[in-house]
């Protein structure tokens, strides 16, 4: 069969979605919603397989070894971007290497502090860090996380000396943030929405430039730091040749489902914005996602655990 047909006739055959993060988590969510879209459109199922580890490398680098026919996926993001420089070897280029499908969405990471926090908005918390230089602590879920990044940029803009503590994953943040042991953690609004709803923690702003459905009463970092953005996005890619004929098919359900009242309400759930693109548009909130986070990871000198 040559590839035009076998283009013409996709799919044919159940579809993988390979996600670098383990189940229940804010990707592999995701993955589902869009995998049982999918599914309900083309007529064929949709596996999703989650491969975690390397900060999803592992998920990676089997869907570029695989056969660019469109029935391997990946659930591709931030960490994507940001690896492609935390990372001094890997055994892909993730820009070369992986097509962009298709975008789903766009979350904030959130800024939060204890209730016991001093600070009640980001001015005050700003000034507190500038009259205490090095001694306050912000926690990430590791190094080079999305979170870790996002604080680091804000740092930068805002002009304050943070000590950052890396833990092994969000949770163990969160528990010591909540215990008081470190005093700011820039987080996935999914991690900490009901602990901010709940008033176990204070959101002092979230990362976007425009504030949150979730929590329109919190303002946004820009408001008081210029020129600052930090989110997590989230799309579909595919092994570099792909023909673009499946690339388009596959980029049009999906933006269909993106349209749909059902799912902008579970992505809203999430604390999410649906980010509707085209497969080049996509492209290039890639490139310059990449490029902006090389930035940051080479002036704060981040290093991959």
């Amino acid at each position: 069969m040559t590839r035009i047909a076998g283009a013409q006739t996709y799919p044919s055959r159940p579809i993988r979605v390979i996600v670098g993060f383990p189940a229940g988590g804010t990707p592999d969510t995701l993955a589902r919603i869009t995998g049982q879209w999918l599914q309900d459109r083309l007529g064929q199922p949709v596996v999703v397989e989650d491969r975690p580890g390397a900060s999803s490398n592992i998920a990676t680098e089997a869907v570029v070894r695989a056969p660019a026919d469109g029935y391997t996926l990946l659930s591709a993001g931030s960490p994507n971007a940001i690896n492609a420089s935390l990372y001094e070897t890997l055994n892909f280029n993730f820009m070369r290497d992986i097509a962009p499908v298709a975008s789903i969405v766009r979350l904030p990471d959130v800024m939060v502090v204890s209730p016991e926090s001093p600070a009640r908005t980001v001015p005050e918390f700003i000034a507190y860090a500038k009259a205490n230089p090095g001694k306050v602590a912000m926690a990430s879920a590791g190094n080079g996380t999305s979170g870790h990044v996002a604080g680091e940029l804000f740092k930068m803009k805002a002009g304050v000396d943070l000590l950052h503590v890396p833990y092994r994953g969000g949770p163990p943040a969160v528990t010591d943030l909540l215990g008081g042991r470190v005093q700011v953690l820039f987080d996935v609004l999914t991690n900490s929405l009901e602990l901010i709803r709940s008033g176990k923690l204070r959101a002092l702003a979230v990362t976007t430039t425009e504030r949150c459905m979730a929590l329109p009463d919190i303002p946004t970092v820009v408001e008081f730091v210029p020129d600052y953005e930090a989110s997590y996005w989230s799309g579909l890619g595919a092994p570099a040749g792909t023909p673009a004929n499946i690339v388009e098919k596959l980029n049009s359900e999906i933006n269909a489902g993106l349209a749909d009242p059902k799912i902008k309400a579970r992505i809203a759930d999430l604390g999410g914005t649906v980010l509707a693109l085209s497969a080049p548009e996509f492209g290039k909130l890639i490139a310059d996602e990449t490029d902006k986070w090389a930035k940051v990871i080479r002036s704060a000198n981040i290093k991959a655990d």
